[in-house]
This record gives structure tokens, sequence and C-alpha cells, in this order.
């Protein structure tokens, strides 16, 4: 028997090793009896790009239609925010995505979302997980008979989306302010953008669900494309990007270079309180720049640092009044829309800023590091074998890392990780990825000569261990 888990976010697994039609008759079944001990009667499923995602969903579908929950069925392939509001909008109890993400092409996965339109919280997924049976539930109603029995029934759930954003965007300023370019990645954003910028540039907005073998992270080294075209083509002045199911983002600014997270984040603080004059607290993963409590602070805002993984931020944006919300691989979210990660949503957030500002992104960042200071911020992900990744883990956890090359360590946080602030306001980070083998080494410094000279340093200080 294969042993099911969730990892940050949702249950990823290799299409066809481990990701079966079988296994994903095993976590639909937990998930539809769960609902049920919870009095729960509707669910919205949708499916990403990836291979074979639509016959995932009806397998989905069919499980929990035949153990008598209500299915509203995504006609096509959607991103991850518009089965989040779908759930929102058609107020059912829970909602599934078939996606994995930005994992590699040859992943698909299972993520849980509440009725509220966000991640489903760890106690609830946990329950979940502790429900999977060992083996498939055997013959079930097929699909058509659900479909005749009324228990399932399509919907176009990006319309539901586009509707929503036509209703909370100023389009047509943004439409006279910004030219965009955009890169889908192969995902599941492709088709609302062209339909919403008519003029835009794009970069793989086919559907290929091979990713033409790269992982649809949004991230520098996978978007070389829009990076080079944005860097020659002055009448752009903005390029986004999302992964393979849209919820998070990359951006560029009008001269090729990109945006990381923690910048984006700024920028979404710097609107909504400055600009907008909104209120509320500021959710931030571990991993963020600590750049966030210096702005938080400038506009007298309360601020709190969370586990890795958006699931926690949602759960506080369930009960307190969140004005910005993120963690450092895309995933954000601002008030006025779901409490959900949406790559497409911010980055119309951004645009908007811009077109409201009457600033290009380079002129609205600058703006940024006169209140902070100017900063760089680079990832590494290490692909090392587990005896080595658990000795370096094992070696943080015991405290023995006092300096990283010829760096003192000034400070020390293990919130979920291990976080090593050194002096000249740099900072460096060691964790295990949560969805894919890898030890991930973050690090922020004033520029990007000091980035890559701290993860240098970095690398040889976890290279002389184990």
């Amino acid at each position: 028997m294969y042993k099911i888990n969730f990892g940050t976010d949702g249950w990823r697994a290799i299409i066809a090793k481990d990701y079966t039609v079988d296994n994903l008759k095993r976590v639909s079944e937990a998930t539809a009896r769960w609902m049920i001990t919870k009095g729960m009667k509707k669910a919205v499923i949708g499916y990403d790009c990836r291979y074979a995602g639509k016959m995932f969903s009806e397998v989905a579908a069919e499980v929990l239609g035949h153990l008598g929950i209500e299915v509203i069925l995504s006609d096509s392939f959607v991103s991850t925010p518009m089965v989040s509001l779908g759930v929102v909008k058609n107020q059912a109890d829970m909602g599934i995505v078939i996606t994995a993400s930005h994992n590699p092409p040859s992943y698909n996965g299972f993520k849980l979302k509440s009725a509220y339109g966000g991640p489903s919280v760890p106690e609830e997924i946990s329950e979940v997980e502790s429900i999977i049976p060992d083996n498939p539930i055997g013959s079930v109603k097929t699909l058509d008979v659900l479909k005749e029995e009324g228990i399932v029934t399509y919907m176009d759930l990006e319309q539901l989306y586009m509707d929503h954003v036509s209703a909370n965007f100023d389009l047509d300023a943004i439409r006279s302010n910004v030219k965009l370019a955009f890169d889908a990645m192969y995902g599941a954003g492709q088709n609302v953008i062209r339909r919403l910028f008519d003029n835009a540039k794009l970069f793989h907005c086919d559907y290929n669900p091979s990713f033409m073998g790269r992982s649809p992270e949004p991230i520098l080294r996978n978007l070389p494309e829009i990076a080079d075209f944005l860097a020659h083509d002055p009448e752009y002045n903005i390029g986004l990007a999302n992964d393979g199911d849209a919820d998070r983002i990359g951006l560029f600014d009008e001269d090729g270079r990109f945006v990381d997270s923690h910048h984006i984040l700024l920028l979404l603080l710097m609107y909504m309180r400055q600009y907008k004059g909104m209120d509320g607290k500021v959710i931030v993963t571990f991993s963020v720049t600590d750049k966030m409590e210096k702005l938080a602070a400038h506009y007298g805002l309360d601020i709190e640092v969370t586990k890795i993984g958006f699931k926690y931020i949602a759960e506080i944006m369930q009960t307190e009044q969140v004005l910005v919300g993120g963690e450092e691989s895309g995933g954000l979210a601002v008030a006025g829309h779901i409490p959900e990660r949406d790559g497409v949503w911010i980055g119309l957030v951004i645009m908007e800023f811009m077109a409201k500002a009457g600033k290009s992104l380079k002129e609205l960042i600058q703006d940024v590091y006169d209140i902070v200071g100017p900063f760089d911020f680079s990832r590494d992900d290490l692909h090392l074998t587990e005896a080595k990744k658990h000795a370096i883990i094992e070696h943080c956890a015991g405290g023995n890392i006092t300096e990283i090359g010829d760096m003192e360590v000034v400070k020390y946080e293990n919130t979920d990780g291990h976080k090593y602030y050194l002096p000249g306001d740099k900072w460096v980070m060691i964790r295990p990825s949560g969805t894919e083998p890898v030890l991930r080494v973050y690090a922020q410094a004033p520029d990007m000569d000091q980035v890559k000279d701290t993860l240098s340093k970095t690398h040889a200080t976890l290279n002389q261990i184990g």
C-alpha cells in the first residue's frame, strides 16, 4: 500500500507511479466521507493543464457523487483561484483542484479548498489524511449516470472569474497605461489573460501538458524568453508570469529585470495602504523579507510571521482583517478578494497601481526603497542525497552553525527552517522543501553581488557537513 501524505500544499506524486486512478479514488473517498461527517453536501472540482487532468477530475467527481456529494465540475481547465472563487459563489462546502502547481511535468496532485474560498486549514487536512482507506473504493456510478441524476453538473468557472475581475478592477485605466507581456508557462492562466488583454505579447500560452520539460514555477531561471523580450522591446512596460495552476506570480519590470515576491509584497502593501487607504494586518511566511516588517511599521500596521505554506495565512484570514498576505514562492493575497493565492489577480493589482500612480514599476520599487532601503534576494535548490540533506538539517537544528564563511551569525530563528542573520543587512535561510526532494537555500543582501557571495559561502559551509 502506498501511503498518501499531504505536504505544504496538498498531495502530489508522479503520474502512473504513485499518482494513479486507484490512489486518487482513495483520497477522493476520504474527502467525501470526511465531508459527510461534517454535514457537508456540495463540492466544486477543477483541474489544470497537466496530463490527464480532465480524467482525474472526473474520477474524483464519480467517487464524491457516488457517495452522495453534489458536484459542480469545471467544463475546462481552470486556475486554482477559479475553483476557490467557484466554491464561494456557489456556496459550496469544499473545493478540489487536480493540480501539482509548480512541480515538474511528471507530477499531478490534489488540493483541498474550504468554503471560505481558500486552502483548507491544516487540522482539516490532517483529518482527511487520517481516514484515507488502504484500498480504492469498488465500482461507483458513472459520470453519465450522475449527470442524469443531477448530482454532477458542469460550470464555466473561467467566466465566473472573468465577471469577478471586471467588477473589481479599473480595466480601462489598466489597458490605457499598461502594455503587457505574459508567460503562462503552459498553465491554466493562459485563456483569462488572452481574454483580458487582446494586445498582450504571449509566451507559452498553448495547451502543452509536458511544459516542454520545464517546471512551471515562475522564477527567473525558468523565464528567459519573456525577460529577453522585455529587455529589447521598450513598448512593453511590465511582464507577468504564472505557474501551472496560476496561483503564483512572477513579475518583470520594463527592462526585463525580475521582480521577486518580496518586492511584490512591498508594492502591494504600499498600494493598499498608502494609495487606497485600506487597513488590516500583514501576514507573511518565515522565508519572506524582513523589509516587510519595516514597511508595516512605517504604516503603523501589525505584522505576523507564520510557518511556510499559504494555508497558515489563509487560516488567519478567516478570522482577522488581513490587508496583505504572502509567501516567498509567489503565493500572494490582498484584501477585497478571496483569501487565496492568485497570480492573475495580484498581477492586475500591480498593473492598477502603475496606472493609478502614473509610474513605471521601477519607479514604484524605488518609492519602496526610499522607505525600507534597497535589497536583493535569491534562492538555490540543492538536489542532495537524503543522507546529506538529513545531516545538514540535523546540524542546523543542533545549533552548530555560528558563522557562514567569514561572517558571524548575529541572530538565529527557526520558526520553520533555519534562518541566520548576518552583518551588513544580510540573512540566509536553510529549509527542506515540503513538496520536492530538494534542500532550499535562501539569501538576502543589499545587492545581487552580495547575495551571490552569501550563497557561495553558505554552500561551502554546508559542503563541510556530513
